[in-house]
């Protein structure tokens, strides 16, 4: 690294954004159209770019640069968009081993029909349950919270939530043993 450049890191390395910005404006689009040759797309490159600088501001204090300040934006960047190729190319592995496990089953009349008949079951049981217990379950199962969340949204104990979300799945096992033994 050249005395120029290791003043400007020393800068950053101390919080300065003024020398940080100068680097950004410096580099950002040349590093832009260098990601593009990877990721072969100009957003996505962006937001290659976009990280690599995020990542440096975050880590400034710990960051060490052995090389050119140059020399490290472009290696990041790189390495970055190699990782979303990696990523890329997972996520196509993945959807055609689905297209080819899954889309072609087709689901017959009959299944369709149980799968109905299911979800009106489970609808009736979730609304045959206390109003409480039946909010606190929603927030669990259809919003995804934990249950310290769910307890401090509703201002009550997180032993609450627990005996509630006990009493629902209690009636669900119920409501559903029933309903199999009917059919």
């Amino acid at each position: 690294m050249n005395f120029s450049e290791e003043k400007i890191f020393k800068q950053i390395k101390e919080g300065d954004i003024k020398q940080f910005e100068v680097l950004f404006k410096e580099y950002y689009e040349k590093l832009c159209q260098f990601g593009v040759k990877y990721v072969k797309n100009i957003e996505q490159s962006e937001e290659v770019v976009q990280d690599t600088f995020y990542n440096i501001w975050k880590n400034r204090n710990t960051l060490t640069i052995k090389t050119s300040i140059k020399a490290y934006l472009y290696t990041a960047v790189r390495n970055n968009c190699l990782q979303v190729l990696r990523t890329r190319s997972l996520d196509v592995k993945y959807e055609n081993y689905y297209k080819t496990h899954y889309m072609n089953e087709s689901i017959s009349p009959s299944d369709e029909l149980n799968a109905k008949e299911l979800s009106n079951v489970i609808n009736i049981a979730l609304n045959s349950l206390p109003e409480r217990c039946r909010e606190i379950f929603n927030m669990s199962r259809e919003e995804g919270l934990k249950y310290h969340e769910i307890a401090e949204k509703l201002s009550i104990s997180i032993k609450t939530v627990e005996a509630n979300m006990g009493k629902a799945l209690k009636h669900f096992r119920s409501y559903l043993k029933d309903y199999a033994e009917a059919v």
